[in-house]
């Protein structure tokens, strides 16, 4: 019997999605879904969840729940990772109040900037561990990877775990339908071209019909920026590099030097920009799971429908060989020409019975390369700093990172890192 395995798998509302899509999908029928989690009753909530989704749909996988990560993994065809490292109380409380001190403000901080250098430095170790299990039990699964920061996180699998990996994030397949909504533009039939690296692709062409629609959607866009709305910080970007970028507002807030800044105060009210947004979500969500679960286990006939995640389009393109296009992270084996090779891109992919094909994009536009060139500098020395254990490497990242160093002075960034270290205390591997 084929299987899939969830690592993470309480993230329950997610398993939900991911493995009920499989269990609608003809060509996924029989697979085990074999399921692990370190939180034991999350993971019995999986089960059950998926169980009454299976008698309902009279679907023929099977559904088994594992303590041993290791059990799990064996033998699997593809891994879905869906975890998060340190959770909000400890590590996402240490990712944002600590910078606070030195006056350092974040809205997310799940991809780069201080809080997501610290998010890859803890969740690098644990990823290894996956691949190191898998190198022995499943060699040749897919891993496909949900887990944030996904650039770093689907580097480090490919490079350093040797595991065929491939990172998938909703900003690409949203791109498109959430920007023509807040434009009051019909999406029906529009062709776009995305690509860039995750958080940061870019909107490279966009038409219908042959016509390109930028000058309508910019047109539109400015008209728009003369009220306060949600996403603010991208339409700037756009009105200044000419280009729409995938990932949100408040993302993009602190990926860039221009918007969160001490002297200019003001710009968190012009831009509209969510400060501390990641941990009101966090806390918001942990209130919110025990109603969302009462709703969710009302009913003994749990009825799903299949949703827009990847992971099951993906795994049905590789049995039946029928292609899906994706929007990947995948290595740069010259696919963006000029972004470094040793970064990860998210780039047009083909998926089929050999797997993940990713398409060739040549040049990016060269201002909008010199900003991914920005992030992917941060990316890289974080896992130069994960793979040496050597704390040097952590300033470096820091340093180069364009919103803290925008911030701080090289002697504050040190003794940022100094802290943040100290105060993850064995969430983090020793640094030399």
């Amino acid at each position: 019997m084929s299987k899939i395995t969830f690592i993470g798998a309480g993230s329950t509302v997610f398993v939900k999605n991911v493995l009920g899509d499989v269990m609608t999908t003809p060509a996924l029928q029989g697979f085990e879904l074999a399921l692990f989690d370190i939180d034991p009753e999350r993971l019995q909530d999986s089960e059950r969840l998926l169980n009454s989704i299976k008698a309902t749909l009279g679907s023929t996988c099977v559904i088994k729940a594992y303590s041993d990560r290791k059990a799990a993994l064996k033998g699997a065809k593809y891994v879905i990772n869906a975890i998060q490292v340190g959770g909000y109380d400890p590590c996402t409380i240490t990712d944002f109040e600590i910078p606070k001190k030195y006056g350092l403000r974040q809205t997310i901080a799940d991809t780069v900037g201080i809080g997501g250098i610290f998010r890859n430095l803890r969740t690098i170790p644990v990823m290894l561990d996956f691949a190191k299990d898998m190198q022995e039990v499943c060699p040749d699964a897919l891993f496909l990877n949900y887990t944030n920061p996904m650039a770093v996180l689907t580097n480090v699998m490919n490079t350093v775990g040797g595991i065929q990996t491939v990172g998938l994030c909703h900003s690409v397949q949203v791109c498109v339908p959430h920007l023509f909504e807040s434009l009051g533009m019909d999406p029906t039939g529009v062709k776009a071209k995305i690509a860039g690296i995750n958080h940061m692709a870019w909107l490279l062409e966009v038409s219908k019909d042959g016509v390109d629609l930028y000058p309508e959607i910019k047109r539109r866009a400015a008209e728009k920026q003369k009220e306060k709305h949600h996403d603010m910080v991208r339409f700037e970007l756009m009105n200044r590099f000419g280009y729409y970028v995938t990932e949100s507002s408040e993302h993009n807030a602190e990926y860039h030097p221009y918007f969160i800044k001490k002297t200019y105060p003001e710009l968190i009210e012009k831009y509209n920009i969510p400060l501390d947004e990641y941990p009101r979500r966090c806390v918001n969500q942990i209130n919110g799971w025990k109603e969302m679960r009462e709703k969710i286990f009302a009913s003994e006939n749990i009825e799903h429908k299949r949703s827009k995640e990847y992971a099951s389009y993906i795994m049905e393109a590789i049995e039946t060989d029928v292609p899906f296009k994706i929007g990947g992270n995948v290595m740069n084996t010259g696919l963006i020409t000029n972004l470094p090779k040793e970064a990860c891109v998210e780039v047009p992919c083909l998926v089929d019975r050999s797997g993940i094909n990713p398409t060739y994009v040549g040049d990016l536009p060269p201002q909008l390369a010199a900003l991914n060139r920005t992030n992917i500098n941060t990316q890289l020395l974080t896992i130069e700093a994960a793979v040496t254990g050597k704390k040097e490497h952590i300033y470096h990242a820091a340093m180069l990172d364009p919103h803290t160093s925008a911030e701080l002075s090289l002697d504050d960034i040190v003794a940022l890192c100094d802290d943040l270290i100290e105060a993850h205390g064995s969430w983090l591997p020793e640094f030399k």
